[in-house]
């Protein structure tokens, strides 16, 4: 197939791609700098320059393609205070995407998110399916997203086979410049590898070639309307995290007291307390997928981490 990946030079479609091309397909990816454009063609992928705004060019390529998988997100402008904008731009590629795919049983995939979906148990497939359910608690840009997966599934029932895939937190591994590179250099500056409460908020995480395996699944043979988790680990305490993080960096672990956690945390303080575990387990019988990369705990034990950390 000839497929148009959105995000194809971030942290995950760039594991993406190469798992695409080794199983024969044609990519063409999107890209908003002559970097990205270079690290396409150097992982022989074409390219198609352009920025989600330009919803002309997305449709042109979409239009072209066989299928789409849409990983990028303004996490930018996300992560500086407008989820809400970022959420919205990401909404209207994805009605130019729905619209351009409508009637021809072509694939797309949407990266989604796992986080705060349903807190204190264990999320599943089956949850966050019906709009504004349950969805109270969730801020308005991140509601906004949730919406997007959810009109996303019900393009099913327009020709598209549409499929919800579902990121947790963390998708981990070496050059990681995630939430986990993060933690790891809020304890370095604090001098405290620090948890909220008793830490014994459940995370679930997947290692990056695991993902990447999973969105070259769902684009040759997703169900459509389907949704799918990329979970590897089903909730990983964020307590232990802070742990191994203490002994890499010789470090003291402890609780952070409520009104410290904005200092500590940074932007990650209204997230890192959420207890959100979550199970793979219908994605894993219907596509046939099987995590056998690392688990969180054991590439938090890895030198890649503290190097970043050090170089930041």
């Amino acid at each position: 197939m000839r497929i148009f990946v959105t995000g194809a030079s971030g942290w995950i479609g760039s594991a993406v791609v190469p798992e695409l091309l080794g199983a024969g397909h044609q990519v063409v990816g999107l890209a908003r700098s002559d970097a990205s454009a270079a690290a396409l063609v150097a992982a022989g992928a074409e390219v198609q320059p352009g920025t989600l705004d330009d919803l002309d060019d997305l449709r042109r390529a979409a239009d072209a393609s066989d299928g789409v998988i849409h990983l990028a997100f303004k996490h930018d402008l996300a992560f500086s205070g407008d989820f809400e904008a970022a959420a919205d731009a990401d909404r209207r590629a994805v009605e130019t995407f729905g619209e351009t795919l409508a009637g021809s049983d072509r694939p797309f995939v949407l990266a989604s998110g796992l986080l705060g979906l349903v807190p204190g148990r264990v999320a599943t497939e089956q949850d966050g399916l019906v709009a504004d359910a349950g969805s109270s608690h969730i801020p308005a840009g991140p509601r906004t997203r949730l919406g997007t997966a959810q009109l996303c599934a019900s393009f099913a029932s327009r020709g598209v086979r549409s499929s919800v895939l579902r990121l947790p937190p963390t998708v981990h591994g070496d050059g990681d410049n995630g939430f986990m590179a993060a933690i790891v250099g809020f304890a370095r500056a604090a001098g405290t590898s620090g948890y909220l409460g008793d830490g014994a908020n459940r995370w679930p995480a997947v290692h990056r070639s695991d993902a990447a395996r999973l969105f070259r699944l769902a684009v040759e043979r997703a169900p459509a309307g389907s949704t799918l988790h990329a979970v590897a680990d089903e909730g990983v305490a964020i307590r232990s995290v802070a742990e191994v993080i203490g002994r890499r960096l010789d470090l003291p672990v402890a609780a952070v007291p409520p009104e410290e956690a904005d200092a500590h945390f940074g932007f990650l303080a209204h997230f890192l307390g959420l207890d959100s575990p979550a199970s793979s387990v219908w994605t894993q019988e219907a596509l046939g997928w099987r995590p056998t990369g690392p688990g969180l705990i054991d590439d938090l034990a890895e030198d890649f981490y503290y190097r970043s950390a050090a170089a930041a």
